[in-house]
C-alpha cells in the first residue's frame, strides 16, 4: 500500500516542473523569449530525469534501499516525457512545424543531430518498458536498456554544443554522468 501511495506522490512530483513552466509562461512571467525558455527547460528536465534514473541503481546498491528500483521505470518514462516535450516544443514552437527545416537542422547542426539521435534512442526504451516486454525480450531487454548511458552522453553533448557562453550547467551534468559511468564501470569490472 505504501509503495502505491509513494508512486502516486512521485508521479505528481514529476509533473511539477511542467506545471511550473506552464504557469510561468501562460500566467506568470514568461521572460523575454518564452519559446526559448520552454525548449531549454524541457531539455534540462529531460537530462535531469535521465541522470536521476541512472542514479537509482548505484544509490540502491550503496544504500541497500532495494525498493528504489520500483521507481526507476517511472523516472525513465518521465525522462522520455520531457524529451518528447522538448522535441515537440522545438518542432512546433521554434520551427512552426516546418518539417523540412527540422531535417535541415538535423543534417547541418551537430547539436541537433545528437539531440535528435538521443530522442530516437529513447523511443525503443519507452516502448519496451512494460513488464510484458521485459519478459518477451529476456536478457536482450537489459542490453537494450543499457543504451540509457549512451543517451545520457548524447544529451550532455547536445547541451554542451548548444550553450554559447556559460558552460557551468552542462558541465555539472557531464560531471554527474562521469561519476555514474565510473560507478558502472567499476561494478562491471568487479572493482568495488
Amino acid at each position: 500500500m505504501r509503495i502505491a501511495v509513494t508512486k502516486v506522490v512521485l508521479f505528481l512530483l514529476c509533473l511539477v516542473p511542467a506545471a511550473v513552466l506552464c504557469w510561468d509562461v501562460f500566467v506568470g512571467d514568461p521572460g523575454p523569449d518564452p519559446v526559448a525558455r520552454i525548449v531549454h527547460e524541457t531539455g534540462a528536465w529531460t537530462l535531469r530525469f535521465l541522470l536521476i534514473t541512472l542514479t537509482i541503481t548505484p544509490l540502491r546498491r550503496f544504500s541497500g534501499w532495494n525498493l528504489l528500483i520500483r521507481f526507476r521505470r517511472m523516472l525513465g518514462l518521465y525522462a522520455f516525457f520531457y524529451a518528447c516535450l522538448h522535441f515537440a516544443s522545438y518542432l512546433l514552437l521554434d520551427l512552426g512545424a516546418f518539417w523540412a527545416q527540422l531535417l535541415t537542422d538535423i543534417v547541418k547542426r551537430p547539436y541537433i543531430t545528437v539531440g535528435f539521435s538521443a530522442w530516437l534512442l529513447l523511443v525503443p526504451l519507452a516502448i519496451t518498458s512494460t513488464n510484458a516486454m521485459m519478459r518477451r525480450l529476456g536478457k536482450r531487454w537489459q542490453t537494450l536498456h543499457r543504451l540509457s548511458y549512451l543517451i545520457a552522453v548524447l544529451g550532455v553533448l547536445h547541451f554542451l554544443w548548444l550553450v554559447k557562453a556559460d558552460l557551468s550547467e552542462p558541465l555539472i551534468y557531464a560531471a554527474i554522468l562521469a561519476v555514474l559511468m565510473l560507478l558502472r564501470w567499476r561494478r562491471l569490472s568487479g572493482r568495488n
